[in-house]
């Protein structure tokens, strides 16, 4: 590995305190970290924190800190964090303030000034031009599809966002006709997953799983085209459990933003629908979740099925860490990834049950091929250094 670089990571963790929102962002940290980076996480979001207690929007923001503070305590990196959250308004009508957390304000500024890169996960910086001080900022766009259909339509306050960044990387890591051109280069790159934390070794309890949103945001329209969310393509194959039967499938669906979770609907069709606050809400609960599935099935966003700009799953990264065997809807990842064996893609309601009874009729060789992918194509190691080696080529 070239010389220890000072790098700073922000995210969402304090934001949503939520299972796997805290391991989409932590995986970037703490694979940094154990590559031997000087690594700091910094959280300046511009919103109001959620409280998963409180279910919505909290004007303090107690919970969050304890739950940041508290992993980055866990894995020796105490004095590595800082926090900026929005305080104050709601029902009370307390004046409305910002407050950073964690790091001395002297401490924390000196750290931006001599940083050698920031990587802004999913654009979760409210102002990164504020961080220019830094050697190069870094924007991970986690949401292909979306991201360039946004910049397209002329969102001129996204795109200064997206602009005050020097290098750009895409979880669509395939060149699509379908994805409208930006002006940007989009570096392909993909979630890192430290191998450790997951333990394929644990006993499952058969069943085949998954955790999602109904839906995360309205559709978007560009041209004529409709992008939507999970909820367009999960209608698609409602009647699946009785077609694999008697294998189970289940859900732990949060409620939409923008329309409610048809839950009796599901249940009706035969899915077991499971409570996310109850099964999988903290960082550890997340992780037992995924351990304790027997493999995944999991429909993707209707934009990236349209758009094939080839994502994958962070959460279905996880799953095959974990040794645990994926169907997934096809977002044309086939061509960085393997698929056939520990990972299967479908595109049809027939496609996917092919796919679950050969998981079920030929498990341990689909078990250990997931494993082995994870190994080969997420390793945290593996991606964070080419992540930073192609962010030097570009300073």
């Amino acid at each position: 590995m070239s010389s220890p670089l000072r790098i700073v990571v922000t995210g969402f963790i304090a934001q949503y305190p939520l299972g796997g929102v805290t391991w989409d962002y932590f995986q970037y940290v703490l694979g940094l970290a154990r590559l031997g980076h000087d690594v700091y996480y910094l959280e300046d979001t511009g919103q109001w924190p959620y409280n998963p207690v409180e279910v919505g929007l909290s004007y303090d923001c107690a919970f969050n800190v304890k739950h940041l503070a508290g992993l980055m305590s866990r894995f020796g990196l105490a004095n590595r964090w800082a926090y900026h959250a929005q305080l104050g308004g709601g029902r009370e009508n307390l004046p409305k303030k910002s407050q950073w957390f964690g790091l001395p304000d002297k401490e924390r500024i000196e750290i931006i000034r001599s940083a050698d890169l920031l990587i802004n996960i999913s654009g979760t910086l409210a102002r990164p031009e504020k961080y220019r001080q830094v050697r190069q900022l870094a924007y991970i766009d986690s949401d292909p599809v979306f991201t360039q259909v946004k910049l397209a339509r002329g969102q001129e306050d996204f795109r200064s966002m997206v602009d005050a960044h020097d290098v750009y990387f895409s979880f669509g890591e395939r060149s699509s006709s379908a994805v409208p051109p930006t002006g940007h280069r989009w570096r392909p790159t993909r979630q890192p997953i430290v191998l450790s934390e997951w333990h394929p070794s644990m006993p499952h309890r058969g069943v085949f799983t998954t955790i999602m949103n109904w839906t995360s945001h309205n559709s978007v329209a560009y041209r004529g085209q409709t992008y939507g969310q999970k909820d367009v393509e999960f209608k698609r194959f409602l009647e699946l459990p009785g077609l694999v039967a008697p294998t189970n499938l289940e859900i732990a669906i949060n409620l939409g933003r923008t329309r409610r979770t048809p839950r009796e609907l599901l249940a009706y069709k035969g899915w077991r629908v499971v409570e996310p606050a109850e099964v999988c809400a903290d960082f550890d609960c997340y992780r037992d979740y995924i351990e304790s599935s027997k493999a995944e099935w999991s429909v993707a966003k209707n934009g990236y099925v349209l758009g094939q700009p080839g994502w994958f799953s962070c959460r279905s990264a996880c799953y095959l860490a974990a040794g645990r065997p994926v169907v997934v809807q096809d977002t044309g990842f086939a061509e960085v990834l393997p698929v056939g064996e520990g990972i299967l893609a479908f595109r049809t309601i027939e496609e996917a049950t092919a796919a679950i009874r050969e998981v079920e009729d030929n498990y341990e060789r689909h078990a250990k091929a997931a494993r082995a992918i994870a190994e080969e194509y997420f390793d945290s190691s593996k991606v964070l250094r080419r992540l930073i080696d192609e962010a030097q080529e570009v300073y």
